[in-house]
């Protein structure tokens, strides 16, 4: 089988801010140079790369399923429906998480939680929701 998934792309009304937001809160990079009339971008993993370049000063070529999120310009539509794909988030440290992707500009969505949840429904600035998941 010559078929493989790539990233979730998610669309954004702002560029720069998704990716300042997506790559701080992951601690992702951009695969490629953003400029002033770039509408995608892929980020990648830093930690996943070929390894050595044929120039010692370059940074290590990503390899492919380094790709981790891609980001796209466009309008983003007032939601009429429940929305039916999200991301989860796995952290050793839930709490501590939370509080740093809200200070990133996250928001906390209304959520109807089961009892003991191990999860925390957040939205990214464009407002596409995740989970921050209590890893254990």
């Amino acid at each position: 089988m010559t078929l493989r998934i790539g990233p979730a792309v998610l669309t954004t009304t702002d560029l720069p801010r998704a990716v300042a937001f997506w790559t701080t809160a992951l601690g992702l990079r951009t695969r490629d140079t953003v400029g002033p009339d770039t509408d995608f971008v892929v980020l990648i993993d830093p930690s996943v790369h070929s390894g050595s370049t044929a120039n010692d000063n370059a940074a290590p070529v990503p390899t492919r399923g380094a790709e981790r999120l891609g980001l796209q310009s466009g309008e983003v539509r007032e939601r009429t429906e429940p929305v039916r794909v999200h991301l989860d988030l796995y952290a050793d440290d839930q709490a501590g998480e939370v509080r740093r992707l809200l200070d990133l500009g996250a928001e906390k969505l209304p959520w109807d939680y089961p009892d003991d949840p191990d999860f925390v429904v957040l939205a990214d600035p464009d407002g596409h929701p995740f989970r921050v998941v209590a890893k254990g």
